[in-house]
């Protein structure tokens, strides 16, 4: 297993913020030492019916940002989103930055660009983004060292991102009464990920978790934040030692019984340019919504 500079001694500071539409969480996430900061998964607003997109949930974090005299490094993508749109664009033209994503991003070009239809005109080769992370790549937030841990199994490109004492999971892993995503869409694999969620349970108990989606079971109050510790104790997908047998059976089959994500088609096509809307012939922005497609 890759040995990654996991260092508990730098402590970033956390700002969460929730988009109800989605069950989304993004964050801002602050060196301690510097006024430099990153954005983690952020989310640009669609109204799918009127076709109409907007950016409160964006301007909120820039916003905040900009109260705190904040310096934004990075705008950081754990993987291609299926049930929110990213603001990465819209944040960077605002505040600059770089755009990172995993650089299988290109796996899920290749293969949502034939379900699209999206032509040679359509770049597969991840060149939408700024930064493509292979596993182990280190990057800086201000004094700050940031590294990525390759987690397919969710999707192609998902990555956790580790800055100091806190890693942002993305849908690798849900709280610990959530349990874990769903492996069913094209590139997903029930098996892998349950490999890469022991990745993640393989770093510090104390390393603080946090998550990108919560939808409060059983009804309690929204949570974005655990340890390693409580996900390897509570988890009820794969806590107290279940085996990759049990969740590979469990996973299947659950994943058997759910719809679609209800922004899967929209989210899709936005997410795997870097956010951006693609367009027609005419340059208009322009959604497809393939027939049996997905």
């Amino acid at each position: 297993m890759t040995q990654y500079p996991v260092d508990m001694n730098v402590h970033p500071d956390v700002e969460a913020f929730f988009d109800e539409p989605t069950n989304t969480i993004s964050y801002i996430v602050k060196d301690p030492n510097s006024e430099s900061c990153a954005v983690v998964d952020s989310v640009m607003d669609i109204d799918y019916a009127a076709g109409r997109i907007t950016y409160d949930g964006a301007d909120r974090i820039i916003e905040r940002i900009k109260e705190r005299g904040l310096k934004l490094e990075w705008i950081i993508e754990t993987h291609v989103h299926a049930d929110h749109l990213s603001a990465a664009p819209y944040i960077q033209e605002k505040l600059g930055g770089k755009i990172g994503v995993g650089s299988k991003i290109m796996v899920v070009q290749d293969t949502f660009g034939k379900i699209f239809n999206e032509g040679t005109e359509f770049q597969r080769d991840g060149s939408q983004f700024d930064k493509l992370f292979e596993d182990g790549d280190t990057y800086t937030i201000g004094t700050m060292k940031a590294f990525a841990i390759y987690t397919p199994g969710h999707t192609p490109a998902c990555m956790v991102h580790v800055v100091g004492d806190a890693a942002f999971v993305g849908d690798t892993l849900f709280m610990p009464d959530g349990g874990s995503a769903r492996a069913d869409f094209p590139g997903g694999d029930a098996g892998t990920l349950y490999d890469s969620i022991q990745k993640v349970l393989s770093l510090p108990d104390e390393m603080r978790l946090f998550m990108c989606h919560d939808y409060a079971p059983g009804g309690r109050e929204i949570q974005w934040e655990t340890t390693v510790a409580e996900e390897k104790a509570n988890n009820i997908h794969v806590g107290e030692g279940k085996t990759r047998e049990d969740f590979i059976k469990f996973r299947t089959e659950r994943d058997a019984t759910l719809a679609m994500p209800k922004l899967i088609i929209p989210s899709l096509q936005v997410n795997m340019r870097a956010g951006e809307v693609p367009t027609d012939k005419d340059g208009r922005p322009m959604l497809k919504v393939p027939v049996n497609g997905l």
